[in-house]
């Protein structure tokens, strides 16, 4: 068994993301990290480039990677 699997309650990570400006870059890169499996909630703030991100197991960084590459934005890493 592993250490993800033994997790209990959500996990929050916050992620920075390059190149948001406004409202409707946060709802882009929103929209495409929420589709990821067991993402329960994302917020995004253009003024600070950072996500966070709040989901039932802790996520694969290049999933959320591609996730933000499909919004037209770049996964700077975790903040």
């Amino acid at each position: 068994m592993t250490a993800q699997t033994d997790t209990t309650g959500p996990v929050t990570t916050v992620f920075k993301v390059s190149g948001m400006s406004c409202g409707h870059c946060e709802g882009a890169v929103s929209g495409e990290i929420s589709q990821l499996s067991g993402v329960s909630s994302v917020t995004a703030v253009a003024k600070t480039g950072e996500v966070t991100v709040v989901s039932a197991v802790p996520l694969d960084d290049e999933a959320v990677r591609a996730a933000v590459d499909e919004a037209g934005f770049e996964l700077a890493g975790r903040a």
